[in-house]
């Protein structure tokens, strides 16, 4: 009985050691598990926008993973912006992703006042501080391809170009995407406008309208409107951020894509390691880094003559190892005709 008794405690014991090992093992494996990051977007227009819903996208697919809790707002009035700013840093929310652009000062100002809050900004300005980091689309290498794209197509040798607002941000794209054409075809010409809005799409398909009237077969659509013009007219249109060839197959025959993922992963990774400081991102969205792409042709596939396709692919495969560099240009663009 003794031996029994004695059996039964040896195995007691041996199972509560047992126990205590496999919760240890839950307790580690639950510390090896990271704390999701909190995460807010604060955008100026709706998240259907071509901009944002990238972004938009990006912090979804991260939330997915499991690696984020993500709330954001939409159409907020730049009136309202600070305040709204203020309220997710007050909340609790560890990096908020946002724009700067026309409210500089203000995003600034919240972020030096919330210095524990990692700001990600797309800014035309450097980054401040430890807290502050700027990030844009910096995808002036595909938007050169499709510009050799456009020349290569152009038939009356114009090509009519509509875009927000003349910042940086927009014109290092069509500067980059004019040297394209004038690459596939020295003597193009270009007609430029900007429609004073972000998304106004009546607005900028009326001016690309206008373009078609004075001679442009093919249409930079760097807002959304642009591809419906070219569409009800007949003619071929260039796409930017978005690939909207599946909604337009007859008419968008390719598009510089813009992927924030590499952005958004290197900023939540940061936050997570407690290493966040302010940066600039702009790095991340060069096809280099995976950060934006040249979009198949998709429905063009047979339709652009095979030479142009062979020089586009030569040239992107130069960027792609550095033997070619995409200059930088953010002065404004302006119209040859």
């Amino acid at each position: 009985m003794g031996r029994t008794l004695g059996r039964r405690v040896f195995l007691a014991a041996a199972g509560m050691m047992m126990g205590a090992i496999a919760l240890a093992g839950t307790g580690s494996d639950a510390l090896a598990q990271p704390a999701k990051i909190k995460v807010a977007g604060v955008y100026t227009v709706p998240i259907e926008q071509q901009w944002v819903s990238r972004i938009h996208k990006a912090l979804k697919e991260a939330e997915g993973r499991g690696e984020i809790e993500y709330v954001f707002a939409e159409s907020v009035a730049t009136t309202d912006y600070e305040r709204v700013l203020r309220q997710y840093a007050e909340g609790g929310q560890q990096l908020i992703v946002a724009e700067a652009f026309a409210i500089e000062r203000p995003a600034r100002a919240v972020a030096k006042d919330y210095p524990k809050t990692a700001f990600l900004m797309a800014s035309s300005f450097p980054a401040a501080g430890n807290n502050f980091s700027v990030f844009d689309n910096y995808i002036q290498e595909p938007a050169y391809l499709t510009g050799m794209i456009a020349g290569a197509m152009s038939k009356t040798g114009v090509i009519g170009m509509v875009g927000g607002y003349p910042i940086p941000e927009v014109n290092r794209l069509m500067n980059a995407f004019m040297e394209g054409a004038k690459e596939a075809k020295p003597d193009i010409k270009f007609m430029v406008s900007f429609i004073g809005s972000w998304f106004d799409p009546p607005k900028a398909k009326e001016a690309a309208f206008a373009m078609i009237d004075r001679g442009a077969d093919i249409l930079y659509a760097e807002r959304f409107g642009v591809s419906d013009a070219a569409k009800e007219r007949g003619k071929l249109a260039i796409g930017n951020v978005i690939d909207t060839q599946p909604q337009y197959p007859d008419t968008v025959v390719a598009s510089a894509l813009w992927h924030m993922e590499p952005t958004i992963s290197h900023a939540i990774t940061a936050v997570r390691d407690g290493k966040f400081v302010g940066e600039d991102y702009g790095q991340f969205s060069l096809m280099k880094f995976k950060g934006s792409s040249l979009s198949p042709l998709g429905t063009f596939e047979d339709k652009v003559p095979g030479d142009a396709k062979a020089k586009v692919k030569e040239r992107e495969e130069q960027i792609r190892s550095g033997a070619f560099t995409v200059k930088v240009n953010n002065d404004e663009p302006k119209s040859s005709m």
